[in-house]
């Protein structure tokens, strides 16, 4: 058998681009290699703070991001996501600067997630940042205007600890305030029928969210895992 080369890095479909951060990522959050079942390739994006990719827009930041992403495709990707469910903005840029499939954001899933529902259910969007989550990023990821969105509070452990890339993170009270949102955006909108987790970071407590909501929950986690198999199909032979 003959094969050829061209990569520098093989068996590794997906290539992340992440935020420069330092807050504890436990197992399930997108930039803790366990949480994978398949290798994936990661990228910092240096100066790219959580602060500045979802409360001030992302500015100046596009190009990083593309150069980031050519180099991991330089490496071996075969595709692009990126740790941040707001980077939503930067699809079409990156889509069209970048010559392998992109999946940026969480997000995208809704359209997708809304056409699974019966008649008269609507998938909601569960964010670490309701105030900023704005309707360029709904736009952006396919999702309807009148999207239901609820967040974490802005003041909470959540919060706090991921935007303000604290070193520190009390894990169950970030579950509480996880499970306590969800429930308020279930509560405020009884035509809910699933909810799709913006957040990377939120992860871990998709499970709870579940129990605790009784919906379908979707996040980062099914989107790259879906995202992967396309890119590198499993043999059954």
């Amino acid at each position: 058998m003959i094969i050829s080369g061209g990569k520098a890095v093989y068996g590794a479909s997906v290539g992340i681009l992440m935020l420069e951060a330092q807050f504890p990522r436990i197992p399930g959050d997108m930039g803790n290699g366990m949480t994978w079942p398949f290798p994936v390739l990661y990228k910092v994006i240096r100066n790219a703070s959580p602060d500045l990719i979802v409360r001030r827009g992302a500015k100046g930041m596009l190009d990083n991001f593309v150069q980031a992403g050519r180099e991991l495709i330089a490496d071996g990707a075969e595709g692009i996501t990126t740790n941040c469910g707001f980077l939503a903005l930067f699809q079409d840029e990156l889509s069209s600067k970048l010559e392998v499939p992109v999946a940026t954001s969480s997000l995208m899933q809704v359209p997708m997630v809304e056409s699974l529902l019966p008649n008269g259910k609507r998938a909601g969007i569960l964010t670490i940042s309701s105030a900023t989550l704005s309707p360029q990023h709904l736009q952006k990821a396919g999702c309807r205007p009148d999207t239901p969105i609820g967040g974490t509070p802005e003041k909470g452990v959540f919060t706090s600890v991921i935007l303000n890339n604290q070193l520190e993170l009390d894990t169950e009270q970030a579950r509480r305030e996880n499970v306590t949102a969800a429930m308020e955006l279930k509560d405020a909108n009884p035509d809910l029928g699933a909810i799709v987790l913006e957040c990377t970071n939120m992860v871990p407590y998709a499970q709870d969210i579940q129990k605790a909501t009784g919906l379908p929950v979707f996040s980062i986690y099914n989107f790259v895992t879906w995202f992967q198999a396309g890119l590198n199909p499993p043999d059954f032979r």
